[in-house]
């Protein structure tokens, strides 16, 4: 069953607390590209904030094709893996504003959450999603406290 918000579990991942016990977790999110082929790029934790289960905000490095296309569509999908389930958010999206003043120069995104599904396997158990080891955890973690910052800007 489809629903216009998040789940609380995906909402925790997302809030923007707890930044070092969340540097493995990362999510998928896909987009669509100008001939229609379905798209898929990475996006961690701390690129990307939830204000509530159906507000989100997303920082992306300009010029790439997750961007373009977000900007392109007003759309994308965010599939993450967690407590042995699959979410799955379908997002509307708009384009902030640039930040003269931010020290990691992103596209910034508003995102209301248009529907949300959780789905898990009655034959096996979700163990794990995409899990990353950052290689530079005091830069990246630091980066991303000022990424949320400039999100909530």
């Amino acid at each position: 069953m489809e629903e216009m918000q998040m789940s609380e579990e995906l909402f925790r991942l997302l809030d923007g607390s707890r930044m070092v016990s969340k540097q493995g977790d990362a999510m998928m999110l896909l987009t669509v590209t100008e001939d229609h082929w379905p798209h898929v790029a990475m996006i961690s934790a701390g690129e990307i904030l939830a204000l509530d289960r159906q507000q989100l905000r997303l920082a992306l490095w300009p010029g790439t094709t997750t961007t373009g296309n977000m900007i392109r569509t007003g759309k994308a999908t965010l599939a993450a893996f967690i407590g042995g389930r699959a979410h799955y958010v379908r997002l509307l999206l708009d384009q902030l504003p640039e930040l003269p003043d931010a020290e990691y120069p992103r596209a910034r995104f508003t995102a209301t959450v248009a529907a949300s599904r959780t789905d898990t396997a009655k034959y096996a158990d979700i163990l794990t999603g995409v899990t990353i080891r950052l290689k530079n955890p005091a830069e990246v973690l630091k980066r991303w406290e000022k990424t949320h910052k400039e999100l909530l800007r």
